[in-house]
């Protein structure tokens, strides 16, 4: 029976264990927390990110980093700005990394990819990305995703272990544009939330959406993706769900804003985490130095950091001069 090692147990990393279970693989769930780890074992199920949702028989969790050793892959599926300590420490010898992160590391402003390139130069590694919510995966809905890496045979090998009839995974070459729509996606969301909780109407969010893919786009291709990953699963895909679901963290940080709440505010007591917070002036940052223009991350940034309101940031976006799409 394949193995396969999770190294998260929020409600994404156990949404995948789910995943690999159903896929026919024997699934270790590592949580950094011994006593979080032993209660989930104890009770076999995450009541915290995921409850009311049984853990598979086929699952053990468990806090020794040992245990990860001898995997066939291990997916990371832990938010990006906790990717550098967390390789840390874990064991030289892992298997396979598949990313389940999105988002710019703040400071060093690298991709989950280019990030473990720099902790672990050359280990074998894809990226998986897509339109998908936790609790919808865990409970087996149909599901689309992107895995992707520059080696044909690692997305293949890792397909093979993941991929379900309910969980379509298509591969792509292209694991840079992949990342960045993963990104940015989660940035025009809580753009995409503060129309909504602001009041500014459907119309509104719409053309925010149709315009945010459009610097998506962009960064993509100024980065050296391509710019029908931006159309794909990973950009427009995800940029969907996460701007319009009602799941979205994004989305209801975005929301939380525009109805005049303040970013600390907005997060007070949450348990799981909005990444667009503090990927925006990461983002942005990248982007400045690849001198490509992006305004309404530009908006969501001094949004974030109380530079600006909703109404402020709207209309130095409305102001913007007149051009053809």
């Amino acid at each position: 029976m394949p193995r396969i090692a999770i190294i998260g147990a929020g409600a994404w990393g156990t949404a995948l264990a789910l995943q690999a279970a159903r896929a026919g693989c024997a699934v270790v769930l590592w949580a950094r927390d011994p006593g979080r780890a032993a209660a989930m074992q104890a009770a076999r199920e995450n009541t915290r990110h995921l409850p009311g949702t049984p853990l598979d028989p086929a699952i053990a969790v468990t806090a020794d980093a040992g245990a990860l050793e001898g995997a066939d892959f291990a997916l990371l599926a832990v938010p990006t700005q906790h990717i550098r300590p967390l390789l840390a420490r874990l064991p030289e010898a892992l298997p396979p990394l598949i990313l389940a992160a999105k988002g710019v590391e703040q400071g060093s402003l690298r991709l989950p990819l280019e990030l473990l390139e720099e902790i672990r130069p050359s280990h074998p590694a894809a990226i998986l990305s897509g339109p998908n919510f936790a609790h919808e995966v865990a409970a087996g809905l149909p599901t689309a995703a992107v895995l992707a890496s520059r080696d044909p045979a690692l997305r293949e090998s890792a397909a093979a272990h993941l991929a379900t009839p309910g969980f379509r995974l298509y591969g792509s070459d292209d694991p840079l544009g992949v990342q960045v729509g993963g990104a940015a996606k989660n940035v025009i969301a809580i753009a995409a939330g503060a129309v909504i909780g602001a009041g500014l109407g459907e119309n509104a969010r719409a053309a925010l959406i149709t315009r945010g893919l459009a610097e998506l786009s962009r960064l993509v291709t100024a980065l050296g993706g391509r710019a029908e990953t931006a159309a794909g699963l990973s950009g427009l895909g995800d940029l969907l769900l996460t701007a319009t679901g009602p799941s979205s963290r994004n989305t209801a940080l975005g929301l939380a804003l525009g109805r005049g709440q303040t970013l600390a505010e907005a997060l007070a007591g949450k348990t799981s985490v909005a990444e667009g917070a503090a990927t925006a002036p990461a983002l942005l940052a990248r982007a400045t130095a690849a001198g490509v223009e992006l305004p309404i991350c530009a908006a969501v940034t001094a949004l974030l950091a109380g530079e600006a309101t909703v109404a402020e940031a709207m209309a130095q976006l409305l102001a913007r001069p007149r051009r053809d799409e």
